[in-house]
């Protein structure tokens, strides 16, 4: 009897499936690749419960045709290689033939294709590696994969996935980001249960590394580039004043895909040496182009790890490369003394020396204060000294004074002579930096103000009559004040009303905001947030600041709240005020856009029932008097 036996191609699919796909984020790299192999121009991912119950592929590629769809799930089945000379010169990110085939049989899909030339589509279905049936359909130009119930028939391999949601989502999340970082030429969209996560527009390398990673990150990367025969390497590194214990911003690419070697992180980590604190890593995001047939993917399945025939070249070239990135930027010296292949020079003395000493004279009859030594040209300092640049006047100098927070109501002299009514618009101007009005008569404070008739004059300005003096008043800061001190007295009492969302929005964090929120918990909670902590920098957000406009993205918000306070140990009632100025300043952005004549006026009364209502929290004046004489200047013949 014989004891070798060929396996059934299902039991064969489903072992070979265990290399290909092992976790719900292997189908989404696979299927993705696949759609930008089909020259897709933009691929929608959305996922249900980790990746197990759904995982929905969308693209608009060049599609199939109705036989090609049935092949498509044949193992070895492929357009991307006809014979074994192409699989060392690969331009394409599958060439296997065996990804549909896994996925398939170890799940429940559905595929929608159409070609552009056809009038409808077709809908094969596929259940555990079985064909179903395949039936005329209509759908949009492209492939639409429905891939369900993901190990529904290998019960072995379901169990280690189940229950364990957010780790599975932070994979999906991860292989997402690598095929989108090297893809910066094509739209992506990400969703989590039908929620939106990432919605990526077409751009450059640069705008595709900070759509996904954050703003952050924009100011601490560095350019490289580097061409030579053996490979070209682009990209860009962190700066060393960036580096952190644990960081995920760290990516290898050769030929626009995603690799992992060990070989690679540690050769620029050396680039680093005594740059950055031992235990410490950088961030990178590093692009190799080399010739197809001089690098093999062809190691594993998954094509996660290849190898290089100029490996040991390439590691000199990407070190060398950074170092002198590194030492651009200034944060390496460019001098180099180590004394390793320096220069002898040897010691001669006598009549053996090349150089004659210069001798050593003195000058006992110098005197600096003799006549000669003075230039007759020179001004005399007759003059009292007033100070470095400061021209000299008879007239004392004084500093006009602006009444505090706080400080009793007294009379102050308001002086407004150096400014016309054309620069007063100039210096409240929002886009101009907050340095631009260190002007003390850019502003002014009034003495227990009646407030006249507003007027609405458009462009983020209002002009009202105080205490019979005309002012002008930036209605966006106006509001960011009123914000700022209704936000701080809610925290300071208890916490800002809280708007309950209809659904809950979920978004992911790098390691270091999850647990700067995590340890500010409690005042993010003063401030009007409702936030579960889930664990794998995945946050919940289910309510917040009912003081808001409820258009101001929840991301967005949280983001320049958490990097607010990042820097350093604030005392609590410090902090709180920051934050307070922080979420005003959010708030109040664009208002001054959609203000109505009738808002305009209600904002300058709640303005003059402040504190402060001459400068914002930051400092930035609010109010700017225009006087008569400024406008009889202007009106001067």
């Amino acid at each position: 009897m014989n004891r070798i036996k060929l396996l059934p191609e299902i039991v064969a699919n489903q072992i070979a499936a265990g290399e290909v796909v092992n976790a719900p984020s292997n189908v989404v790299k696979e299927m993705m690749e696949n759609s930008i192999d089909a020259g897709a121009k933009c691929v929608k991912v959305n996922y249900r419960a980790g990746g197990k119950e759904l995982i929905q592929i969308i693209d608009d590629g060049v599609g199939m045709s109705a036989i090609d769809a049935r092949m498509a799930f044949d193992r070895h089945a492929t357009s991307k290689i006809e014979s074994i000379e192409d699989v060392y010169k690969l331009h394409t990110f599958g060439f296997r033939g065996e990804a549909l085939a896994s996925i398939a049989a170890v799940s429940e899909v559905e595929l929608r294709t159409r070609r552009e030339e056809d009038e409808v589509g077709t809908l094969t279905m596929m259940s555990g590696g079985e064909y179903r049936s395949q039936t005329p359909v209509s759908c949009s130009k492209g492939s639409q994969f429905m891939v369900r119930n993901l190990f529904y028939n290998v019960p072995s391999r379901r169990k280690f996935i189940d229950g364990d949601n957010s780790r599975l989502s932070s994979q999906i999340k991860q292989e997402f980001m690598r095929v989108a970082l090297c893809n910066p030429q094509v739209e992506f969209e990400l969703r989590q249960n039908d929620a939106l996560l990432y919605q990526l527009k077409p751009t450059n390398r640069a705008g595709r590394i900070v759509d996904i990673v954050g703003k952050h990150i924009k100011q601490n990367l560095i350019d490289v580039e580097v061409d030579t025969s053996v490979a070209r390497i682009e990209g860009y590194v962190g700066r060393p004043s960036a580096a952190k214990k644990r960081n995920n911003e760290q990516y290898l690419f050769v030929n626009g895909r995603y690799f992992y070697s060990q070989a690679m992180q540690r050769t620029i980590i050396r680039a680093y040496e005594k740059l950055i604190p031992e235990g410490c890593l950088p961030s990178y995001f590093i692009y190799i182009t080399v010739d197809p047939e001089r690098v093999d993917v062809n190691v594993h399945p998954q094509k996660t790890t290849v190898k290089f025939a100029d490996h040991d070249v390439i590691l000199e070239i990407l070190q060398a490369a950074i170092r002198e990135t590194l030492a651009k930027s200034g944060a390496v010296p460019l001098m180099d003394f180590s004394l390793e292949n320096r220069m002898e020079i040897p010691v001669m003395s006598g009549e053996q020396r090349v150089y004659r000493e210069p001798r050593i004279g003195t000058n006992s009859e110098y005197n600096p204060f003799k006549e000669e030594y003075i230039d007759p040209t020179a001004v005399m300092p007759d003059i009292p000294f007033t100070g470095f640049d400061v021209p000299y006047t008879d007239a004392p100098i004084t500093t006009p004074r602006t009444k505090m927070v706080n400080e009793p109501d007294e009379e102050y002299t308001l002086q407004t002579s150096s400014l016309t009514p054309s620069t007063v618009i100039e210096y409240i101007d929002e886009e101009v930096e907050q340095t631009s009005f260190d002007y003390v008569e850019s502003s002014m404070t009034l003495t227990s103000p009646t407030l006249g008739e507003v007027i609405n004059v458009g462009g983020g300005y209002a002009i009202a009559m105080c205490n019979s003096r005309c002012v002008v008043v930036c209605l966006r800061r106006a509001r960011e004040r009123v914000l700022y001190e209704e936000i701080l007295r809610s925290t300071m009492v208890g916490a800002v009303p809280t708007q309950r969302l209809f659904f809950a929005e979920e978004l992911t964090l790098s390691l270091e905001e999850y647990q700067l929120l995590e340890a500010h918990a409690t005042e993010f909670a003063a401030l009007g947030f409702e936030i579960e902590y889930r664990g794998e920098g995945v946050i919940s957000v289910a309510g917040r600041p009912a003081i808001l406009d409820q258009t101001t993205p929840i991301d967005e918000l949280l983001y320049e709240l958490l990097h607010g306070i990042e820097h350093g140990k604030m005392p609590l009632e410090e902090e709180r005020r920051r934050l307070a100025e922080l979420m005003a300043r959010r708030g109040s952005a664009g208002y001054e856009r959609k203000t109505k004549t009738t808002e305009a006026e209600e904002i300058v009364r709640a303005l003059l029932k402040c504190d402060d209502y001459s400068f914002t929290a930051s400092g930035a004046p609010i109010i700017a008097e225009i006087t008569h004489d400024e406008l009889r200047s202007k009106l001067a013949k």
